[in-house]
């Protein structure tokens, strides 16, 4: 954990990459304590800025990300972590990855469907 430079707030960017395909599906953010237990379980558990509390993938919805590798990037400032997503679904959009808009011509065009309401997702229906 010490190799780790977490910023003033102590927290350390996280990216969860899809372990078979690659895929980035989303970035969010670490503390101490949920990096510890990630490593601890082998499932991702993240930082919730808003909710200031410790955000356990899948806690809602039900997709969790089981981490197959943890990896630390050269400046010590983002952890990559190689994944297996359950549900197919990493976006609270109800999309397969954060990542579902691309710049087209300086407008931001949605290139991915929803794959699941998000009201689905949530219990809100």
């Amino acid at each position: 954990m010490d190799a780790v430079r977490w910023d003033d707030s102590g927290l350390v960017a996280a990216i969860a990459q899809d372990a078979a395909s690659g895929r980035v599906l989303m970035m969010a953010w670490m503390n101490r304590e949920a990096l510890a237990e990630t490593v601890s379980t082998g499932v991702a558990v993240y930082f919730s800025r808003s909710r200031n509390r410790l955000w356990r993938k899948g806690e809602s919805s039900g997709n969790t990300q089981h981490v197959a590798d943890i990896r630390l990037d050269c400046d010590g400032d983002v952890i990559l972590m190689q994944v297996t997503q359950t549900g197919g679904v990493a976006c609270h959009t109800g999309r397969e990855s954060c990542f579902y808009r691309a710049c087209d011509g300086g407008d931001w065009v949605e290139k991915d469907s929803v794959l699941v309401d998000p009201d689905q997702l949530y219990g809100k229906t």
